[in-house]
């Protein structure tokens, strides 16, 4: 549990030093996305759902 803790909050500091360091382009990616096709962007979030997965069980893997 303390590994999905510590994810999460790697993620939102991630996220936060994107939206700090890249204010402009974070919006127009965000704009970028709300003009995408529901299916489309559905599509986009599981192939980068799958990716996540992916490179956990890489990384999981390595001794």
């Amino acid at each position: 549990m303390n590994d999905l803790f510590a994810a999460l909050a790697l993620a939102i500091t991630l996220e936060g030093l994107l939206y700090a360091a890249f204010p402009e382009q974070m919006k127009r990616a965000l704009a970028g996305l709300l003009a995408l096709p529901v299916p489309q962007l559905r599509l986009v979030a599981l192939s980068a759902a799958a990716l996540g997965l992916v490179l956990l069980w890489v990384v999981r893997a390595l001794p």
